[in-house]
């Protein structure tokens, strides 16, 4: 009896010790290693131009900056070069709106993404031009990149009043957007 009796008893510390060798193998034999967090994402801001901006030209400079500032950048897939954390490079545009991508990187760390709206719109706005001297209003559409044009419309008797000609007319109207390059008729008389 004194076998079955030690059979119990080896029987029954086996039941306990087994629970505790599984709880500190579950809990890491009871260290504090834990993994390394994992280090920050890349950050990346542009400065400019502001996202939905118009612009005349063909050309946009866009610019940001990136943290870490060992982070490699890229433009339209274009590599572009950081220098202490900032960037800058020149983007081709197309005519109407443009979406373009920039991404940051660094081995060991995710990556950032963005993506700016330009729409390139090359139009001229015709400016309010009735009331101004007929030959400031043509040189102000020069300047403009404008063909201005003049044509009298005062009356027979208009050259024989005194004053300067001024704008009473044009067209098209102010406020219109029109190709660079495109005719603004200009009429003019000493009163309108």
């Amino acid at each position: 009896m004194v076998r079955s009796g030690g059979a119990s008893l080896d029987h029954t510390v086996l039941r306990l010790i087994l629970p505790l060798v599984a709880l500190a193998a579950l809990t890491g034999c009871g260290g504090d290693d834990r993994p390394p967090r994992d280090p920050p994402a890349v950050r990346l801001t542009i400065t400019t131009p502001p996202d939905s901006t118009t612009v005349k030209e063909n050309t946009v400079q866009l610019a940001g900056r990136v943290s870490p500032t060992r982070a490699t950048v890229e433009v339209a897939g274009k590599p572009t070069a950081v220098n202490g954390g900032s960037f800058a490079t020149t983007v081709s545009l197309d005519d109407g709106l443009n979406v373009i991508d920039v991404a940051a990187s660094m081995p060991g760390r995710s990556s950032a993404f963005a993506a700016i709206r330009v729409t390139h719109d090359p139009r001229v706005t015709v400016p309010d031009l009735v009331g101004v001297p007929d030959e400031e209003a043509a040189d102000r559409l020069t300047e403009l990149g404008l063909d201005p044009s003049r044509e009298s419309v005062g009356s027979l008797f208009d050259e024989f009043r005194s004053g300067e000609r001024r704008v009473c007319v044009m067209e098209p109207p102010a406020g219109t957007r029109v190709q660079p390059g495109s005719d603004v008729t200009l009429g003019v008389a000493k009163e309108c």
